[in-house]
């Protein structure tokens, strides 16, 4: 198992702890942040790769046991899962879903909520644009961050968006209660 632990910045004890994952079978990216009322810290981010030469079945274990040794770590309260998208490679299709078992089964495991968004949810929650390109959306997600480059892979960053993803949708949620909006009924995506 290769996982790349990279710890940025001293865990603070303000605000809710979030994990993003960017589910994978090769690669699982994850990002843990600290995110108090509008302003999220990041914590630790990294990837947890396994080799297409090992047997699927130990890839996976490997995926939920990193994962999980990130949670134990970290100790986060809620994660922040990508959906998955349409893909027309159904092999591909079905690496990422086992992947996403894995991490689902983590997640699940720790006893932590789960929040799944599908990539349009987190481009828009983290660059304003649906369509944003992924050089788009980890540099919003730098900005947000304060980091500089080269800290993180792709699949790290594309974690950090989704858990961002959430920080902002819990935001939102706030003020929409606040203000006495309904809020969508569980499982629902649209307002009432």
């Amino acid at each position: 198992m290769r996982t790349v632990w990279r710890r940025v910045t001293t865990p603070g004890t303000a605000g809710v702890r979030i994990i993003g994952i960017d589910p994978g079978l090769a690669n699982v990216g994850y990002g843990v942040i600290q995110h108090d009322r509008n302003k999220s810290c990041l914590l630790a981010a990294g990837t947890i790769t396994t080799p297409s030469t090992m047997e699927t079945a130990q890839r996976l274990k490997q995926i939920h046991d990193g994962l999980a040794a990130v949670i134990e770590t970290w100790q986060p309260s809620i994660a922040a899962l990508e959906d998955l998208f349409f893909c027309t490679n159904v092999r591909t299709a079905i690496a990422v879903a086992q992947g996403r078992g894995a991490c689902i089964l983590a997640t699940a495991n720790s006893g932590i909520i789960l929040a799944e968004y599908t990539p349009l949810q987190i481009k828009m929650a983290v660059t304003g644009y649906g369509r944003a390109t992924k050089q788009q959306v980890e540099k919003m997600v730098r900005v947000v961050l304060a980091q500089q480059e080269g800290v993180w892979s792709n699949h790290a960053a594309d974690a950090l968006a989704v858990a961002l993803c959430h920080a902002h949708s819990m935001h939102f949620k706030v003020l929409a209660t606040a203000a006495g909006a309904p809020l969508p009924a569980r499982g629902k995506r649209k307002w009432r």
